[in-house]
């Protein structure tokens, strides 16, 4: 049930630089690691990072596809659920690389061990406390406080969006 605005979701979105990733393990257990997002495409929310393919986390990618991407800075927070895929297409890492990605490419874009995670979103969620949303919400727990009831969030500070994505096949290396 969409609670929020897919605009509010993608537009707090671009505002991050890094996220963490959080993949299935093996045995079932939960990891996250902190990845520097290479692109938010701006109608479907679809998230980019760089990785080596020799990667733990293709493995498991690979092996379980359904992931999460949490984004947190200041006041705004943001949880992305949907299907990852490992993408080794040259002209798309051509068209992601930027010279940050040096420090962990010193080879360049040419790397043959370079490759993409592209998320595709099925789902996201935000909450944004930040500038006049904060203000409205510090005002909404004051009264919460004084009154002993929960605090009014309105779908500017607060909400869940479908997005559509991440819905088919299986995880796989692909030359998109």
């Amino acid at each position: 049930m969409e609670t929020g605005s897919r605009e509010k979701l993608l537009e707090i979105l671009k505002k991050f630089q890094t996220a963490m990733l959080v993949t299935h393990a093996s045995q079932g257990a939960l990891r996250a690691r902190p990845m520097a997002l290479m692109r938010v495409d701006d109608s479907t929310g679809d998230v980019w990072f760089m990785t080596s393919i020799d990667s733990g986390k293709v493995d498991e990618i690979e092996s379980h596809p359904e992931v999460n991407v949490t984004l947190q800075e200041g006041r705004r927070f943001l949880s992305l659920s949907g299907r990852a895929s490992i993408v080794r297409n040259r002209a798309k890492i051509e068209a992601l690389w930027s010279e940050e990605a040096k420090i962990f490419f010193p080879k360049g874009k040419d790397d043959p061990y370079l490759a993409l995670i592209h998320v595709s979103p099925r789902e996201g969620e935000y909450w944004d406390n930040e500038g006049a949303a904060g203000l409205k919400f510090l005002v909404e727990a004051v009264k919460a406080y004084v009154t002993g009831t929960p605090p009014k969030i309105d779908a500017a500070q607060h909400g869940s969006v479908p997005l559509n994505g991440g819905q088919t096949g299986d995880a796989r290396v692909s030359t998109r």
